[in-house]
């Protein structure tokens, strides 16, 4: 099974690309279609949302996805084949930075356009992806270094600003 998911956002397009190509794969193809308004026509199934998609991640040979965080962790901790699919409607663009990040870790293959998404399924069916390891989280201890200062009262308001850029730069990485 081919696996299509949006998560809570809408993606029709990427909906609309897949619906068009179901009928050539030679397995099904399930969509979960989020807040989207597309309705799949050829597809196996599909359905608005789920209390879990873990249970599709299992049973899928490839999941394609949107480009978000949450949904891409899932996938590829579970081991699974993932195409992430860049969304050109997101009005800033996010989620290249995320896909071009997991692409050179080597966990999942980038699909820059719907145009090329026949290709990026075929090459995620024989890739070997590299297994994922969640990075350490480290904000707790910038916070409680942070507030540590702010208890001992040794922080001025323009040493508070550099510290808060600090731990909000080491959240973004």
């Amino acid at each position: 099974m081919i696996f299509v998911t949006v998560g809570t956002t809408e993606f029709d397009s990427l909906i609309r690309a897949m619906d068009t190509l179901a009928p050539t794969f030679d397995e099904p193809v399930v969509m979960q279609v989020g807040r989207g308004l597309a309705r799949p026509q050829h597809a196996a199934a599909w359905f608005d949302f789920a209390p879990s998609l873990e249970p599709y991640y299992r049973q899928a040979n490839v999941v394609v996805s949107h480009g978000g965080l949450g949904t891409m962790v899932e996938v590829i901790r579970s081991g699974g084949r993932l195409v992430g699919v860049s969304n050109p409607e997101l009005y800033d663009r996010h989620q290249e930075d995320l896909l071009a990040s997991f692409e050179r870790a080597g966990h999942l293959v980038w699909c820059r356009s719907l145009a090329d998404l026949p290709d990026a399924i075929a090459a995620a069916r024989v890739q070997t992806f590299a297994r994922y390891s969640e990075p350490p989280c480290e904000i707790h201890t910038a916070i409680g270094h942070y507030l540590a200062g702010l208890r001992a009262g040794r922080l001025d308001s323009g040493r508070r600003r550099r510290n808060f850029r600090r731990i909000e730069a080491s959240y973004k990485d």
